[in-house]
Order: C-alpha cells, then sequence, then structure tokens
C-alpha cells in the first residue's frame, strides 16, 4: 500500500479547519437543521411524531424500528 501524500494530508486538515472558522453560527445552524430534514425524510411522520413525543431521536434499540 502506497503512503499518503503528505502534502494532501496538510491540505485535508487544513480544509475542514479553514471551513470551520470562517463559517458562522449562523451557517451551522442551518446546515444542521437541512441536515435534520434530509434525515427526517427517511421516516414517516408517524414515526417522527412518535419519537418527538419520547423527546428524541431513533437510538436504534426499538424493535419496530432497528
Amino acid at each position: 500500500m502506497d503512503p499518503k501524500n503528505p502534502h494532501a494530508v496538510g491540505l485535508g486538515k487544513l480544509g475542514g479547519l479553514a471551513r470551520a472558522m470562517k463559517t458562522t453560527n449562523e451557517q451551522r445552524r442551518i446546515w444542521a437543521r437541512l441536515g435534520g430534514l434530509a434525515r427526517a425524510k427517511k421516516h414517516s411522520k408517524t414515526e417522527l411524531a412518535k419519537w418527538a413525543r419520547l423527546g428524541g431521536r431513533p437510538t436504534g434499540t426499538d424493535k419496530e424500528n432497528p
């Protein structure tokens, strides 16, 4: 297996840090909301309502919805 290019590894580390430094709290909040909506599309409205009543998201331990 070829070793990783150290320059590419360095750029990868800088890329995530640079993005985190230049984004605002509002932008991160919007992205988190959009991500949550995208994940919610995978589930039915009754499942989402049930989880909302329980006060959280599914943990994977529920036998009906693993």
